[in-house]
Protein backbone atom coordinates (compact mmCIF):
# COMPACT_ATOMS: atom_id res chain seq x y z
CA UNK A 1 0.00 0.00 0.00
CA UNK A 2 2.84 2.70 1.01
CA UNK A 3 4.68 2.96 -2.24
CA UNK A 4 8.85 2.88 -1.61
CA UNK A 5 9.15 6.59 -2.64
CA UNK A 6 8.16 7.03 1.05
CA UNK A 7 9.89 8.99 3.63
CA UNK A 8 10.68 7.16 6.75
CA UNK A 9 8.67 9.33 9.21
CA UNK A 10 5.32 8.81 6.57
CA UNK A 11 5.59 5.06 5.85
CA UNK A 12 6.28 4.40 9.96
CA UNK A 13 3.47 6.27 10.62
CA UNK A 14 1.09 4.06 8.54
CA UNK A 15 2.82 0.54 9.23
CA UNK A 16 0.87 -2.02 10.92
CA UNK A 17 3.44 -1.65 13.93
CA UNK A 18 2.61 2.09 14.72
CA UNK A 19 -1.00 1.48 13.86
CA UNK A 20 -1.31 -1.14 16.82
CA UNK A 21 1.42 0.96 19.07
CA UNK A 22 -1.66 3.88 18.52
CA UNK A 23 -4.28 1.47 19.44
CA UNK A 24 -2.49 0.01 22.58
CA UNK A 25 -1.76 3.42 23.58
CA UNK A 26 -5.55 4.44 23.03
CA UNK A 27 -6.63 1.13 25.24
CA UNK A 28 -4.22 2.31 28.09
CA UNK A 29 -5.49 5.79 28.19
CA UNK A 30 -8.92 4.82 28.67
CA UNK A 31 -8.38 1.81 31.01
CA UNK A 32 -6.57 4.64 33.41
CA UNK A 33 -9.24 7.02 33.01
CA UNK A 34 -11.32 4.50 34.15
CA UNK A 35 -9.63 3.26 36.96
CA UNK A 36 -9.29 6.94 38.07
CA UNK A 37 -12.82 7.31 38.58
CA UNK A 38 -13.16 3.82 40.31
CA UNK A 39 -14.67 1.57 37.27
CA UNK A 40 -11.12 -0.15 36.93
CA UNK A 41 -8.97 -1.57 39.69
CA UNK A 42 -5.67 0.31 40.03
CA UNK A 43 -3.43 -2.32 40.28
CA UNK A 44 -4.96 -3.43 37.49
CA UNK A 45 -4.21 -0.45 35.87
CA UNK A 46 -0.76 -0.32 36.67
CA UNK A 47 -0.02 -3.75 35.50
CA UNK A 48 -1.49 -2.95 32.26
CA UNK A 49 0.31 0.38 31.56
CA UNK A 50 4.12 -1.30 32.53
CA UNK A 51 3.31 -4.65 30.82
CA UNK A 52 0.62 -4.20 28.08
CA UNK A 53 2.72 -5.14 25.03
CA UNK A 54 2.39 -7.28 21.55
CA UNK A 55 4.35 -9.11 18.79
CA UNK A 56 3.18 -8.10 15.48
CA UNK A 57 3.78 -11.76 14.30
CA UNK A 58 1.71 -13.15 16.97
CA UNK A 59 -1.44 -10.60 15.93
CA UNK A 60 -1.18 -11.48 12.47
CA UNK A 61 -1.71 -15.38 13.57
CA UNK A 62 -4.31 -14.91 15.67
CA UNK A 63 -5.89 -12.50 13.34
CA UNK A 64 -5.66 -15.66 10.45
CA UNK A 65 -7.57 -18.06 12.90
CA UNK A 66 -10.22 -15.13 14.08
CA UNK A 67 -10.71 -12.86 10.85
CA UNK A 68 -11.57 -9.80 13.47
CA UNK A 69 -8.07 -8.00 13.84
CA UNK A 70 -9.14 -5.72 17.14
CA UNK A 71 -9.87 -9.54 19.00
CA UNK A 72 -6.18 -10.50 17.43
CA UNK A 73 -4.99 -7.70 18.85
CA UNK A 74 -6.50 -7.47 22.36
CA UNK A 75 -5.49 -11.43 22.65
CA UNK A 76 -1.72 -10.59 21.56
CA UNK A 77 -1.64 -7.91 24.65
CA UNK A 78 -3.89 -10.42 26.88
CA UNK A 79 -1.53 -12.99 26.52
CA UNK A 80 1.58 -10.77 27.76
CA UNK A 81 0.06 -8.84 30.41
CA UNK A 82 -1.54 -12.08 32.48
CA UNK A 83 -4.49 -11.91 34.83
CA UNK A 84 -5.30 -8.13 34.87
CA UNK A 85 -6.11 -8.33 31.20
CA UNK A 86 -9.02 -8.70 31.74
CA UNK A 87 -9.82 -5.51 32.54
CA UNK A 88 -8.22 -4.32 29.03
CA UNK A 89 -10.50 -2.87 26.67
CA UNK A 90 -13.23 -2.60 29.62
CA UNK A 91 -16.42 -0.78 28.65
CA UNK A 92 -15.15 -0.63 25.01
CA UNK A 93 -15.86 -1.80 21.21
CA UNK A 94 -13.69 -1.82 18.33
CA UNK A 95 -14.19 0.94 16.58
CA UNK A 96 -13.72 2.99 20.00
CA UNK A 97 -10.34 2.21 19.79
CA UNK A 98 -9.85 2.01 15.77
CA UNK A 99 -11.32 5.13 14.94
CA UNK A 100 -9.93 7.35 18.10
CA UNK A 101 -6.40 5.50 17.22
CA UNK A 102 -6.95 6.73 13.33
CA UNK A 103 -7.32 10.05 14.78
CA UNK A 104 -3.91 10.43 16.38
CA UNK A 105 -2.33 8.71 12.72
CA UNK A 106 -4.02 11.24 10.67
CA UNK A 107 -2.64 13.85 13.04
CA UNK A 108 0.85 12.49 13.15
CA UNK A 109 0.38 12.50 9.12
CA UNK A 110 -0.57 15.92 9.03
CA UNK A 111 1.91 17.40 10.93
CA UNK A 112 3.89 16.18 7.86
CA UNK A 113 2.08 17.45 5.78
CA UNK A 114 1.65 21.00 7.24
CA UNK A 115 5.73 21.30 7.16
CA UNK A 116 5.25 20.37 3.81
CA UNK A 117 2.86 23.39 3.07
CA UNK A 118 4.53 25.72 4.31
CA UNK A 119 8.05 24.97 2.91
CA UNK A 120 6.37 25.17 -0.51
CA UNK A 121 4.95 28.24 0.56
CA UNK A 122 8.44 30.17 1.22
CA UNK A 123 10.01 28.69 -2.07
CA UNK A 124 7.18 29.83 -3.85
CA UNK A 125 7.47 33.47 -1.90
CA UNK A 126 11.22 33.52 -2.91
CA UNK A 127 11.00 32.98 -6.14
CA UNK A 128 7.89 35.29 -6.48
CA UNK A 129 10.18 38.15 -5.39
CA UNK A 130 12.92 36.79 -7.70
CA UNK A 131 10.82 37.28 -10.88
CA UNK A 132 8.46 40.27 -9.83
CA UNK A 133 10.06 42.63 -12.56
CA UNK A 134 10.21 39.57 -15.21
CA UNK A 135 7.61 40.07 -17.77
CA UNK A 136 6.23 37.73 -19.98
CA UNK A 137 3.05 37.20 -22.02
CA UNK A 138 0.36 36.64 -20.42
CA UNK A 139 -1.92 33.69 -22.60
CA UNK A 140 -5.93 33.16 -21.81
CA UNK A 141 -6.84 29.86 -24.05
CA UNK A 142 -3.47 29.52 -24.88
CA UNK A 143 -3.25 32.43 -26.71
CA UNK A 144 -1.10 36.17 -26.24
CA UNK A 145 -3.65 37.91 -24.34
CA UNK A 146 -1.54 40.93 -22.23
CA UNK A 147 1.34 41.04 -20.69
CA UNK A 148 2.50 39.69 -17.02
CA UNK A 149 5.47 39.02 -14.48
CA UNK A 150 6.36 35.49 -13.99
CA UNK A 151 6.45 36.77 -10.36
CA UNK A 152 2.72 37.69 -10.49
CA UNK A 153 2.10 34.16 -11.76
CA UNK A 154 4.04 32.79 -8.74
CA UNK A 155 2.55 34.77 -6.70
CA UNK A 156 -0.49 33.43 -7.22
CA UNK A 157 0.59 30.11 -6.72
CA UNK A 158 1.81 31.22 -3.48
CA UNK A 159 -1.62 32.64 -2.61
CA UNK A 160 -3.66 29.65 -3.34
CA UNK A 161 -0.83 27.58 -1.71
CA UNK A 162 -2.03 30.10 1.75
CA UNK A 163 -5.28 29.28 1.20
CA UNK A 164 -4.28 25.68 0.86
CA UNK A 165 -2.79 25.93 4.54
CA UNK A 166 -5.78 27.07 6.27
CA UNK A 167 -7.89 24.59 4.46
CA UNK A 168 -5.76 22.22 5.63
CA UNK A 169 -5.70 23.46 9.26
CA UNK A 170 -9.31 23.57 9.59
CA UNK A 171 -9.69 19.85 7.75
CA UNK A 172 -6.78 18.30 10.15
CA UNK A 173 -8.96 19.95 13.23
CA UNK A 174 -11.76 18.33 12.06
CA UNK A 175 -10.72 15.40 12.29
CA UNK A 176 -9.08 15.77 15.97
CA UNK A 177 -12.02 14.24 17.65
CA UNK A 178 -12.73 10.89 19.40
CA UNK A 179 -15.28 8.61 20.61
CA UNK A 180 -16.20 5.93 23.57
CA UNK A 181 -19.59 5.48 23.04
CA UNK A 182 -19.91 2.01 22.45
CA UNK A 183 -21.30 -0.50 20.27
CA UNK A 184 -24.58 2.24 18.80
CA UNK A 185 -23.17 5.13 20.18
CA UNK A 186 -25.90 5.54 23.20
CA UNK A 187 -22.70 5.86 25.88
CA UNK A 188 -24.23 2.69 27.63
CA UNK A 189 -21.57 1.21 29.39
CA UNK A 190 -19.90 4.28 29.79
CA UNK A 191 -20.40 7.96 30.61
CA UNK A 192 -20.35 11.43 28.61
CA UNK A 193 -17.79 12.84 30.98
CA UNK A 194 -15.45 10.01 31.04
CA UNK A 195 -15.34 9.93 27.13
CA UNK A 196 -14.55 13.44 27.37
CA UNK A 197 -11.76 12.49 29.82
CA UNK A 198 -9.98 9.79 27.68
CA UNK A 199 -10.43 12.03 24.46
CA UNK A 200 -8.43 14.74 26.23
CA UNK A 201 -6.53 12.38 28.01
CA UNK A 202 -4.81 11.63 24.48
CA UNK A 203 -4.85 15.46 23.07
CA UNK A 204 -8.46 14.56 21.40
CA UNK A 205 -12.20 16.11 21.75
CA UNK A 206 -15.09 13.79 22.31
CA UNK A 207 -17.06 13.99 19.25
CA UNK A 208 -20.72 15.43 20.61
CA UNK A 209 -22.66 12.35 18.97
CA UNK A 210 -21.15 9.50 17.16
CA UNK A 211 -22.83 6.16 16.34
CA UNK A 212 -20.42 2.55 16.57
CA UNK A 213 -18.03 4.94 14.09
CA UNK A 214 -17.41 8.34 13.74
CA UNK A 215 -19.40 9.76 11.15
CA UNK A 216 -17.57 9.80 7.69
CA UNK A 217 -18.66 13.16 6.67
CA UNK A 218 -15.12 14.22 8.68
CA UNK A 219 -12.65 12.05 7.08
CA UNK A 220 -14.58 12.83 3.44
CA UNK A 221 -13.76 16.79 3.96
CA UNK A 222 -10.29 15.70 4.90
CA UNK A 223 -9.65 13.74 2.18
CA UNK A 224 -11.12 16.24 -0.55
CA UNK A 225 -8.99 19.06 0.93
CA UNK A 226 -5.80 16.65 0.00
CA UNK A 227 -7.48 16.53 -3.13
CA UNK A 228 -7.64 20.31 -3.72
CA UNK A 229 -3.80 20.41 -2.41
CA UNK A 230 -2.79 17.78 -5.12
CA UNK A 231 -5.08 19.77 -7.44
CA UNK A 232 -2.68 22.82 -6.62
CA UNK A 233 -0.19 21.14 -7.33
CA UNK A 234 -1.47 19.78 -10.90
CA UNK A 235 -2.49 22.94 -11.66
CA UNK A 236 0.94 24.22 -11.55
CA UNK A 237 2.73 20.98 -12.58
CA UNK A 238 0.62 21.57 -16.01
CA UNK A 239 1.73 25.63 -16.19
CA UNK A 240 5.28 24.42 -16.23
CA UNK A 241 4.91 21.86 -18.46
CA UNK A 242 3.48 24.30 -20.93
CA UNK A 243 5.82 26.72 -20.83
CA UNK A 244 8.79 23.94 -21.00
CA UNK A 245 7.47 23.01 -24.42
CA UNK A 246 10.06 23.64 -27.42
CA UNK A 247 8.46 26.46 -28.56
CA UNK A 248 7.64 27.92 -25.56
CA UNK A 249 10.63 27.16 -23.81
CA UNK A 250 10.30 29.86 -20.77
CA UNK A 251 10.62 27.99 -17.95
CA UNK A 252 12.18 24.32 -17.85
CA UNK A 253 12.01 21.43 -14.74
CA UNK A 254 15.62 21.05 -13.98
CA UNK A 255 17.81 18.50 -15.52
CA UNK A 256 20.51 17.30 -14.56
CA UNK A 257 24.10 17.04 -16.70
CA UNK A 258 24.01 13.44 -16.54
CA UNK A 259 20.48 13.36 -17.23
CA UNK A 260 19.04 11.20 -20.79
CA UNK A 261 15.40 12.07 -21.73
CA UNK A 262 14.76 9.58 -24.11
CA UNK A 263 16.22 6.18 -25.13
CA UNK A 264 15.83 7.31 -28.90
CA UNK A 265 16.08 10.98 -29.11
CA UNK A 266 19.06 12.12 -27.41
CA UNK A 267 17.90 16.29 -27.71
CA UNK A 268 15.08 15.43 -25.23
CA UNK A 269 14.46 17.18 -22.12
CA UNK A 270 11.57 15.85 -20.48
CA UNK A 271 9.24 17.53 -17.37
CA UNK A 272 8.87 13.93 -16.38
CA UNK A 273 8.64 14.83 -12.89
CA UNK A 274 6.06 17.62 -13.58
CA UNK A 275 4.10 14.94 -14.91
CA UNK A 276 4.52 12.45 -12.35
CA UNK A 277 2.97 14.99 -10.22
CA UNK A 278 -0.16 15.60 -12.69
CA UNK A 279 -0.88 12.20 -12.80
CA UNK A 280 -0.32 11.28 -8.77
CA UNK A 281 -3.15 14.06 -8.38
CA UNK A 282 -5.24 12.10 -10.34
CA UNK A 283 -5.42 9.02 -7.76
CA UNK A 284 -6.31 12.11 -4.67
CA UNK A 285 -9.00 12.98 -6.57
CA UNK A 286 -10.04 9.53 -6.66
CA UNK A 287 -9.54 8.73 -3.56
CA UNK A 288 -11.69 11.88 -2.32
CA UNK A 289 -14.63 10.39 -4.51
CA UNK A 290 -14.31 7.09 -2.73
CA UNK A 291 -14.35 9.19 0.59
CA UNK A 292 -17.31 10.36 -0.32
CA UNK A 293 -18.76 6.92 -0.84
CA UNK A 294 -17.94 5.82 2.45
CA UNK A 295 -20.48 8.44 4.50
CA UNK A 296 -24.03 6.85 3.66
CA UNK A 297 -23.76 3.62 6.17
CA UNK A 298 -26.42 1.05 7.19
CA UNK A 299 -27.67 2.27 9.99
CA UNK A 300 -25.56 2.82 13.02
CA UNK A 301 -22.70 1.26 11.20
CA UNK A 302 -21.53 -1.46 8.40
CA UNK A 303 -17.98 -1.79 7.61
CA UNK A 304 -18.48 -0.96 3.91
CA UNK A 305 -16.01 1.76 4.38
CA UNK A 306 -13.52 0.15 7.11
CA UNK A 307 -11.57 -1.70 3.68
CA UNK A 308 -11.67 1.12 1.58
CA UNK A 309 -9.70 3.69 4.51
CA UNK A 310 -7.47 1.30 5.12
CA UNK A 311 -6.49 2.06 1.42
CA UNK A 312 -7.46 5.89 0.90
CA UNK A 313 -6.55 7.44 3.62
CA UNK A 314 -2.52 5.89 3.97
CA UNK A 315 -2.30 6.38 0.08
CA UNK A 316 -3.61 9.86 -0.09
CA UNK A 317 -1.74 11.14 3.01
CA UNK A 318 1.31 9.77 1.80
CA UNK A 319 0.67 10.61 -1.85
CA UNK A 320 0.07 14.68 -0.83
CA UNK A 321 3.67 14.36 1.09
CA UNK A 322 5.45 13.24 -1.75
CA UNK A 323 3.42 15.41 -4.17
CA UNK A 324 4.03 18.55 -2.27
CA UNK A 325 7.91 17.70 -1.88
CA UNK A 326 8.42 17.45 -5.35
CA UNK A 327 6.66 20.50 -6.54
CA UNK A 328 8.82 22.25 -3.75
CA UNK A 329 12.21 20.97 -5.39
CA UNK A 330 11.11 21.31 -8.75
CA UNK A 331 10.05 24.90 -8.22
CA UNK A 332 13.33 25.85 -6.21
CA UNK A 333 15.84 24.41 -8.61
CA UNK A 334 13.56 25.04 -12.16
CA UNK A 335 15.22 27.15 -14.89
CA UNK A 336 13.99 30.50 -15.88
CA UNK A 337 14.79 31.53 -19.09
CA UNK A 338 13.91 35.67 -18.94
CA UNK A 339 14.86 36.98 -21.98
CA UNK A 340 12.91 34.15 -24.10
CA UNK A 341 9.88 35.10 -22.46
CA UNK A 342 10.95 39.03 -23.46
CA UNK A 343 10.81 37.42 -26.78
CA UNK A 344 7.63 36.14 -26.85
CA UNK A 345 6.21 38.79 -25.33
CA UNK A 346 7.49 40.83 -28.43
CA UNK A 347 7.02 38.36 -30.96
CA UNK A 348 3.16 39.91 -32.16
CA UNK A 349 4.58 43.03 -32.48
CA UNK A 350 2.22 44.76 -30.13
CA UNK A 351 -0.89 42.97 -30.47
CA UNK A 352 -0.63 41.76 -26.53
CA UNK A 353 -1.47 45.90 -26.23
CA UNK A 354 -4.43 45.60 -28.38
CA UNK A 355 -6.92 46.18 -25.30
CA UNK A 356 -5.16 49.66 -23.97
CA UNK A 357 -5.29 50.81 -27.23
CA UNK A 358 -8.77 50.41 -27.45
CA UNK A 359 -9.33 51.95 -24.09
CA UNK A 360 -7.30 54.93 -25.29
CA UNK A 361 -9.43 55.86 -28.41
CA UNK A 362 -12.74 55.41 -26.40
CA UNK A 363 -11.20 57.81 -24.06
CA UNK A 364 -10.23 60.54 -26.97
CA UNK A 365 -14.17 60.58 -28.38
CA UNK A 366 -14.26 57.34 -30.44
CA UNK A 367 -17.31 55.41 -29.99
CA UNK A 368 -16.60 51.39 -28.39
CA UNK A 369 -17.89 49.78 -31.60
CA UNK A 370 -15.56 51.80 -34.34
CA UNK A 371 -12.81 51.71 -31.33
CA UNK A 372 -12.94 47.96 -31.47
CA UNK A 373 -13.29 47.58 -35.48
CA UNK A 374 -10.30 49.71 -35.96
CA UNK A 375 -8.20 48.07 -33.61
CA UNK A 376 -9.12 44.41 -34.85
CA UNK A 377 -9.02 45.28 -38.05
CA UNK A 378 -5.26 45.95 -37.88
CA UNK A 379 -4.66 43.12 -35.08
CA UNK A 380 -6.67 40.78 -37.50
CA UNK A 381 -4.33 41.71 -40.85
CA UNK A 382 -0.84 41.49 -37.93
CA UNK A 383 -2.23 37.67 -37.35
CA UNK A 384 -3.12 36.59 -41.25
CA UNK A 385 -0.20 38.20 -42.83
CA UNK A 386 2.68 38.36 -39.93
CA UNK A 387 2.81 41.92 -39.95
CA UNK A 388 3.81 44.31 -36.75
CA UNK A 389 0.88 45.42 -35.52
CA UNK A 390 3.04 48.87 -33.52
CA UNK A 391 3.50 49.71 -37.26
CA UNK A 392 0.29 49.54 -38.92
CA UNK A 393 -1.62 51.55 -35.96
CA UNK A 394 1.14 54.02 -36.65
CA UNK A 395 0.26 53.99 -40.53
CA UNK A 396 -3.40 54.21 -39.56
CA UNK A 397 -4.15 57.63 -40.38
CA UNK A 398 -7.91 58.01 -39.16
CA UNK A 399 -6.40 56.33 -35.68
CA UNK A 400 -3.64 58.98 -35.64
CA UNK A 401 -5.68 62.08 -36.20
CA UNK A 402 -7.81 61.46 -33.80
CA UNK A 403 -5.47 60.55 -30.80
CA UNK A 404 -1.64 62.28 -30.79
CA UNK A 405 0.94 59.96 -31.47
CA UNK A 406 2.50 59.93 -27.76
CA UNK A 407 -0.87 58.68 -26.41
CA UNK A 408 -0.67 55.75 -29.44
CA UNK A 409 2.86 55.39 -28.10
CA UNK A 410 1.88 55.27 -24.36
CA UNK A 411 -0.84 52.61 -25.35
CA UNK A 412 2.44 49.65 -25.63
CA UNK A 413 4.36 51.02 -22.59
CA UNK A 414 4.93 47.85 -20.90
CA UNK A 415 5.54 49.62 -17.58
CA UNK A 416 2.39 51.29 -18.02
CA UNK A 417 0.34 47.61 -18.45
CA UNK A 418 2.52 46.33 -14.81
CA UNK A 419 2.56 49.40 -13.13
CA UNK A 420 -0.17 47.34 -10.31
CA UNK A 421 2.28 44.55 -9.74
CA UNK A 422 4.12 46.22 -6.59
CA UNK A 423 0.71 46.98 -5.27
CA UNK A 424 -0.86 43.24 -6.18
CA UNK A 425 2.65 42.07 -4.26
CA UNK A 426 2.12 44.29 -1.42
CA UNK A 427 -1.28 43.09 -1.07
CA UNK A 428 -0.88 39.15 -1.90
CA UNK A 429 2.54 39.40 0.93
CA UNK A 430 1.10 42.46 3.26
CA UNK A 431 4.69 43.85 2.23
CA UNK A 432 6.86 44.72 5.09
CA UNK A 433 9.42 46.38 3.01
CA UNK A 434 11.68 43.66 2.72
CA UNK A 435 12.22 40.92 0.10
CA UNK A 436 12.96 37.10 0.88
CA UNK A 437 16.54 36.05 0.30
CA UNK A 438 17.89 35.78 -3.23
CA UNK A 439 17.64 32.19 -4.93
CA UNK A 440 21.18 30.65 -5.22
CA UNK A 441 22.44 30.92 -9.27
CA UNK A 442 21.66 28.00 -11.23
CA UNK A 443 23.35 26.68 -14.68
CA UNK A 444 21.01 26.90 -17.52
Amino acid sequence: MIPRYTRPDMGRIWSDENRFRTWLTVEVAATETLAEAGMVPKDAAKAIRKRADFDLQRIHEIEAEVRHDVIAFTTAVAEIVGPEARWFHYGLTSNDVVDTAQALLIGQASSIIAADLERLSDILKRRAWEFKDTPMVGRTHGIHAEPITFGFKLANWYSETQRNIERFQRASEDMRVGKFSGAVGTLAHLSPELEEKICARLGLKAAAVSSQVIQRDRHAYYLATLAVIASTLDKIATEIRHLQRTEVREAEEFFSEKQKGSSAMPHKRNPVTFEQISGLARVVRSNAQAGFENIALWHERDISHSSVERVIIPDSTTLVDYLLQKTSNLIDTMFVYPERMKRNLESTGGLVFSGQLLLDLVEHGVSREDAYRMVQQHAMRAWKEDLNFHDLVLKDTEMTRRVPRQQIEYAFDLKRQLRNIDKIFARVFNHDGTRPRPSRKRKH
